[in-house]
């Protein structure tokens, strides 16, 4: 019999990712990823280690897949509405990678492969820097505060739902008020980040 090592690998990194997003690092174990995803604990040590190298592999991956996605999606910094939608977008059909980036903060720990995404963050805030230089953006606003606040603007809604829907009356499972609410995310950045 033939193994499907990608498949089980596969397997496990959906299982770890969905048991880390409804319970956190610490409120889960080995046991239960491999549980859900139907392998054997021993096969999921063997492939990824321990679970804190299993949860920094799924929350590189998870960040690696939204930065393909809104990179895929065409948008770039000329037009940052867009940018802010797309990642709205993303946020909205990956509610795991709110909720995962979540309880890292709970845990106070040092972030997972803090140094790659911290890199992956400076040259998204050079991307920034250059689009202010070039006329594109604000220059009058601190690049890397803009890029925290766009980020924060297009994921907020979905990782506190409940907050949006009291605040705004209506739920996000509503068509209409998803609609609206990417609508206002696309305006407001774009007001924001205008070149004055």
């Amino acid at each position: 019999m033939v193994w499907d090592t990608e498949g089980t690998r596969r397997r496990l990194k959906e299982a770890a990712t969905a048991e880390f997003a409804e319970r956190g690092l610490d409120g889960t174990t080995m046991t239960r990823i491999a549980g859900r995803a139907g392998i054997n604990k021993e096969r999921l040590y063997a492939y990824y280690g321990d679970k804190n190298a299993l949860w920094a592999v799924v929350l590189a991956d998870e960040l690696d897949r939204l930065a393909t996605a809104v990179e895929l999606a065409g948008v770039g910094l000329d037009d940052i509405g867009e940018f802010a939608g797309a990642t709205y977008d993303y946020h909205g059909t990956h509610p795991e990678l709110g909720r995962l980036l979540q309880w890292e903060g709970l845990t106070r720990g040092p972030a997972a492969d803090a140094v790659r995404r911290s890199a992956h963050y400076r040259e998204k805030v050079e991307r920034f820097a250059q689009a202010q230089r070039d006329g594109v953006l604000d220059a009058g606003l601190d690049p890397a505060h803009l890029v925290f606040a766009l980020i924060a603007l297009a994921a907020w809604w979905q990782t506190v739902p409940q907050l949006a829907e009291m605040i705004t009356g209506a739920s996000g499972d509503d068509v209409s008020e998803r609609d609206r609410r990417r609508a206002f995310v696309v305006d407001a950045a774009r007001r924001l980040t205008a070149a004055r």
